[in-house]
């Protein structure tokens, strides 16, 4: 088999959180693969409804089976030996040659619906299709096996079979036009995930097969969903599809509640308050989203809590967590951006500046986690055990990055946060003196992280590992580093962490470097930022680049080739997107998320940013 049958992914979202995903082989390779993986408290509560359908051609009294599966030791089916091809046009639409039968197969989502449409078109000799839905009916961290507790019965209602396996869940709703339905009652065992084997999780899984479908003629046609439809609704629904085809960046922006928010990544992330908010200028802002990007910041402001945003909001339950320092200081950025994309001061003076302002005092008398103004103007942070900043992977009770005390990067947020505040102040005819909180933290910043050896900035005091952190005391707008240091800082972080993929996480010279990201959870987890690679600080890093350049056309062809190159299809695992992250030494393998939402706004907002304008 073609090895990127099995390496390249394909997803479709439905703006609610839910998403169809598989690889281009059909041949799962992850538990969080499936046809209909449902939000069912939106953006939260995915489960695995639909894993996937077992077809067989029957052409002049032959079988051809078209899926694909790995099981112990052998691949079987091998559906993806009859593939000639596959594209994105706009959703995944898969064409096998068999038996003088050209099949084609698409399959796409509807938007704001658990709903997934299959549609096989066949052209050629007499073909009778036979489909076997498989269903796991689980969460999506996890995997299900054969049990007596399941209710297999299946109702038909004309066109329409519905199953409710499990009391509590939702009923599936097979919409279809199948000449015949057949109860089966199965189950199919020992399914494994090969992605789950290296990450060293569960990777063995057994679905359930309620029914069989017996398709003739041309066409065959299935409406998986959480609602009833009619198969005869397919083609208004490919239409309404057609015309509204998310781009990779859109994929991101789902629903929560009355309002929007961005989905960290796929396939496992849900909304975290640092990831939106240093997403939110690519996604919504370059795009001229203006509404969306009002909605998520007037929707964080009402989750802010002790001055400080949620981190995450977690997937079962509704209590956020509010255990980060940056996230916070990256809301003032986004606002800040989006004042300058829109002009928008009335929203800002009537929804959120009372909230930053609160947030800016909660910082000053201390909030969480020893959050607090240090007497020197700059921002202490942390307490032992707790990672705050994005650098938070942690194993058992070893905290990997604890970073401590004073982190470069969240002085530079804080700066930027107060420059911020003057500006709005001023506009707002509020009188707080904002810009002598900004002087008085600038004045302490360079005599404290300035690292005179390595012609860089500290990654925190007293800490002198190179790593891209320092990145954003350049690429902020706001800066209290002069222009010869700011030239030095980057030309550092270019020569130790630029990759064709994005920047290493720490340099290779330091002895925590780890080239690969692979292996197990503490295995992974301890190479998580010490060194691998992350796709979107190449946005920072190439705002940075081209700032200390002048923006020279030099300059910003430079970083239109760097930028080319982070979007190379090598480069994704997940095909149309952007991977969380990557190995730190060439051939810079694809890992973590398939596609993440930083990654791919970072690089679009540098690209219209500093490339084009």
């Amino acid at each position: 088999m073609d090895s990127s049958l099995l390496d390249q992914e394909w997803l479709e979202t439905n703006g609610l959180g839910g998403y169809a995903s598989s690889t281009v082989s059909g041949i799962h390779t992850r538990r969080y693969h499936g046809l209909l993986v449902a939000a069912l408290h939106p953006p939260a509560g995915r489960m695995v409804l639909l894993s996937k359908l077992e077809e067989t051609a029957v052409i002049g009294g032959v079988r051809y089976e078209l899926s694909a599966n790995r099981y112990p030791g052998v691949i079987h089916p091998r559906g993806f030996d009859y593939l000639t091809g596959f594209r994105l046009d706009p959703f995944p639409v898969f064409t096998f040659e068999v038996g003088g039968t050209r099949i084609e197969k698409s399959v796409f989502m509807v938007q704001g619906e658990s709903t997934t449409v299959i549609e096989y078109t066949m052209t050629g000799e007499p073909c009778e299709l036979e489909v076997r839905p498989l269903i796991a009916f689980r969460d999506y961290h996890a995997t299900t096996h054969a049990n007596s507790a399941i209710n297999g019965t299946v109702e038909l209602n004309g066109s329409l079979a519905s199953i409710n396996p499990y009391e509590g869940c939702p009923t599936l709703h097979f919409a279809h036009d199948a000449e015949v339905v057949e109860a089966v009652d199965d189950w199919y065992q020992n399914f494994e995930y090969e992605r789950e084997r290296e990450r060293g999780l569960d990777f063995q899984e057994d679905l359930f097969n309620p029914m069989l479908l017996r398709f003739q003629g041309s066409k065959a046609t299935i409406l998986a969903s959480t609602q009833r439809h009619s198969a005869s609704e397919a083609a208004g629904l490919r239409t309404a599809r057609i015309a509204h085809s998310p781009t990779a960046a859109e994929q991101f922006l789902v629903r929560r509640g009355s309002g929007m928010t961005i989905i960290a990544g796929y396939h496992w992330f849900a909304d975290w308050g640092r990831d939106t908010m240093i997403s939110l200028p690519g996604l919504t802002l370059v795009t001229g989203k203006f509404e969306i990007a009002r909605s998520i910041l007037k929707q964080f402001a009402q989750s802010v809590d002790r001055g400080m945003l949620p981190n995450r909001f977690p997937d079962a339950g509704d209590t956020p967590e509010y255990n980060t320092v940056d996230a916070t200081l990256w809301y003032f950025q986004a606002i800040n951006a989006y004042v300058a994309w829109t002009g928008d001061y009335t929203f800002v003076r009537e929804h959120l500046f009372g909230t930053m302002r609160d947030i800016i005092d909660w910082h000053v008398r201390g909030t969480r986690y020893g959050i607090r103004l240090d007497s020197d103007g700059l921002l202490l942070s942390g307490e032992p055990g707790v990672q705050l900043t994005w650098m938070d992977a942690k194993v058992g009770d070893w905290v990997v990055t604890p970073r401590q005390g004073k982190p470069v990067e969240i002085q530079a947020l804080w700066y930027n946060a107060l420059c911020v505040m003057a500006e709005l102040s001023k506009q707002f005819a509020d009188h707080t003196d904002y810009a002598a909180m900004a002087e008085r933290a600038r004045e302490a910043f360079l005599p404290l992280f300035w690292n005179e050896a390595e012609q860089c900035l500290l990654d925190c005091v007293g800490d002198a590992a190179i790593r891209p952190n320092q990145i954003f005391a350049v690429s902020l707008p706001h800066t209290m580093v002069p222009l010869d240091r700011a030239r030095l800082i980057v030309e550092t972080v270019r020569r130790e962490l630029l990759t064709p993929a994005g920047l290493r996480s720490l340099s290779p010279r330091d002895s925590r470097y780890r080239p690969r990201y692979e292996g197990g959870v503490e295995s992974r987890d301890s190479a998580y930022h010490q060194g691998t690679v992350w796709p979107w600080l190449l946005g920072p890093f190439i705002t940075a680049y081209v700032k200390v350049n002048g923006r020279s056309p030099e300059a910003r062809a430079q970083a239109g080739e760097w930028l080319r190159m982070a979007m190379e299809p090598s480069g994704q695992s997940c095909l149309g997107q952007i991977p969380e992250i990557a190995d730190a030494e060439p051939p810079h393998t694809p890992r973590g998320c398939t596609a993440q939402a930083w990654s791919v706004a970072e690089l679009t907002r540098a690209l219209r940013e500093d490339v084009q304008d």
